[in-house]
């Protein structure tokens, strides 16, 4: 889903929510080739229906659109952890966007619960937390996806 080291942000600022999402947004329409704003609206959407903070200072903010062909994300260290109305009220500071085609039901939902297996591995959080480069990021990250997706 990462298309490489451009798609991971290390120290991320924002100053909360909306402007991590527009911030999200803005990153994902360029590397991706989206509509920006478009995003940013299913990205609001989408938190509307309830926050994605998943917990453990993680969110996985998502959305659907129809110009895509494939999910994509983008992953974003936040330099300092910001509220996000997680379900354990903890503010968050790993965030992984996922964006997928609008019509892609199942290959969302799998998508999805492929990242979020991804950033319940403890060790693996630790490790990204205390990892400062991009590229150090995009290789933790797709070492462990693949050491997952061997031991499915």
């Amino acid at each position: 889903m990462l298309t490489g080291p451009d798609a991971v942000l290390a120290n991320l600022k924002a100053s909360g929510k909306k402007a991590l999402l527009a911030e999200l947004a803005s990153r994902g329409a360029t590397l991706f080739k989206l509509d920006e704003r478009r995003l940013f609206d299913r990205l609001l959407e989408r938190e509307r229906l309830g926050s994605t903070g998943i917990g453990g200072g993680i969110a996985i903010p998502h959305a659907r659109l129809s110009t895509l062909a494939k999910p994509v994300g983008l992953f974003a260290r936040l330099a300092q952890p910001i509220d996000f109305d997680a379900i354990d009220e903890r503010p968050v500071d790993i965030v992984f966007l996922l964006t997928a085609p609008e019509g892609a039901g199942a290959d969302h939902l799998k998508a999805l619960a492929r990242v979020s297996r991804l950033l319940r591995d403890r060790s693996l959080v630790e490790k990204l937390r205390a990892t400062e480069s991009a590229d150090a990021l995009y290789a933790l990250l797709v070492e462990s996806s693949i050491q997952a997706q061997s031991a499915a």
